[in-house]
């Protein structure tokens, strides 16, 4: 049965069947073959519906939505020109710069796509006209931008708790410290690889002003991980707050909430959402059949008795990750694999949090891996005079960064684990 699915799932992808009418025809075809013809079918509105009746999930087109207004509001700008000012006179300052407005933008917006665009939009033009060269950039934007979904919140976060029921709050914790230590490697190899470009410090008067100006930003991360680790939101509820905030903030302090951008925002959301949440009703619907079937349990039996370590079955499956993430994006690897990969992780005695953290990592992978790297076209698209190869190659030595990272968090599991303790 398992091969029956994975073919079919492998042609229909191949001939442009998008994932989650792939899965739902499958599924379909699964509970009418296997479930009692035209009876088993009748599950299917029943599913979907409890797939998208969850608290939890709320959270997930809020997050979005945050997302697009912060893409409108101009915050980017004002964090590139503090960021800046307070680092241009070290080593490839520019480039510490633009990687920690990386970080700083993806504790707002939750979206690597978003970190990406807006500060790409400002980083490119700026460190090409003062000597940075092009590859390295746009392999540090690529890079950078896949932090969206590290640190939190974090969509995918909000996937794999919706998919496995873990606590959204304690997975958006536990990827904070991997976050901020996956930043400072970055910007450690970006120094040395641009060590050559220095600049003239800024006074201090510059750099207060400029803080002064970015301050809005900086309150998004304390507004949103502090409202959750002090326990006064749930990631839920920081998500409306988020909402709710970014919204001012576009609208009274930047006055970038013209009524041509609502409406590109509104329609962007809505979009996103409308992808991510068709994503998941297929898969929930493909987990059925597959569950029904017994194919996760097999497997997981199968994991199991291997006369293998467990971090044998580790490696194969961050292997499987890597594969995948070459050819699907992230939404569409973590709602496939979940429900198969979940309980063979638990039954071999890993943590749910932790993996989920290394799984976020390969997604993050995933983002700038050809031939389908969402970061790399998105670049693209910013930057269209550079060919998508170039891309690549400038953010080769970040990936290859991000599997010795996914090796030091399996190393030092307390690296994600170590500050979750009381978080519901």
């Amino acid at each position: 049965m398992g091969l029956f699915f994975a073919g079919g799932m492998a042609s229909l992808m191949l001939v442009g069947v998008p994932v989650a009418f792939t899965l739902a025809v499958l599924a379909a075809i699964g509970m009418y073959w296997f479930n009692g013809g035209a009876l088993g079918l009748s599950q299917v509105p029943i599913i979907a519906y409890k797939a998208l009746d969850d608290f939890t999930m709320s959270a997930l087109p809020m997050y979005v939505l945050m997302s697009q207004i912060l893409l409108f509001s101009g915050v980017g700008k004002e964090l590139y020109e503090m960021a800046s000012r307070w680092l241009r006179h070290l080593p490839g300052g520019l480039a510490l710069a633009t990687l920690v407005c990386c970080g700083i933008f993806a504790a707002i917006s939750g979206s690597s796509v978003a970190t990406a665009v807006t500060i790409g939009m400002v980083a490119i033009p700026e460190m090409t006209a003062r000597g940075y060269d092009k590859k390295a950039v746009l392999g540090l934007l690529a890079a950078g931008g896949t932090l969206g979904i590290l640190i939190p919140p974090s969509v995918p976060m909000i996937i794999y708790g919706s998919v496995t029921g873990e606590s959204v709050g304690k997975l958006f914790i536990a990827g904070v410290l991997p976050g901020i230590l996956l930043l400072l490697i970055f910007m450690g190899y970006a120094s040395w690889k641009m060590r050559h470009i220095k600049e003239a410090p800024a006074t201090w008067a510059e750099r207060w002003q400029g803080t002064r100006k970015a301050i809005w930003g900086l309150m998004m991360p304390v507004l949103i991980i502090g409202g959750i680790y002090s326990g006064i939101f749930t990631p839920t509820e920081a998500a409306a707050a988020g909402v709710v905030f970014s919204a001012l903030v576009a609208g009274l302090v930047y006055r970038s909430l013209s009524w041509d951008n609502i409406k590109k925002i509104l329609l962007s959301t809505v979009a996103t959402n409308a992808m991510i949440l068709f994503i998941i009703v297929g898969a929930m619907l493909f987990g059925f059949i597959l569950t029904s079937l017994q194919i996760p349990q097999a497997m997981t039996e199968m994991a199991t008795s291997l006369p293998v370590s467990k971090w044998v079955v580790f490696i194969l499956i961050n292997i499987l990750l890597l594969v995948l993430g070459c050819f699907l994006e992230t939404v569409s690897i973590l709602v496939i694999t979940l429900p198969i990969l979940y309980p063979i992780i638990t039954a071999l005695g890993f943590d749910p949090i932790w993996f989920a953290i290394i799984m976020v990592v390969n997604m993050e992978l995933a983002l700038i891996t050809p031939p389908v790297g969402l970061n790399l076209f998105v670049l693209k698209g910013v930057d269209p005079s550079s060919p998508i190869s170039t891309i690549v190659r400038g953010a080769a030595p970040y990936a290859v960064i991000m599997v010795l990272f996914i090796v030091l968090l399996a190393v030092f599991p307390w690296l994600s684990l170590g500050f979750i303790d009381g978080v519901k």
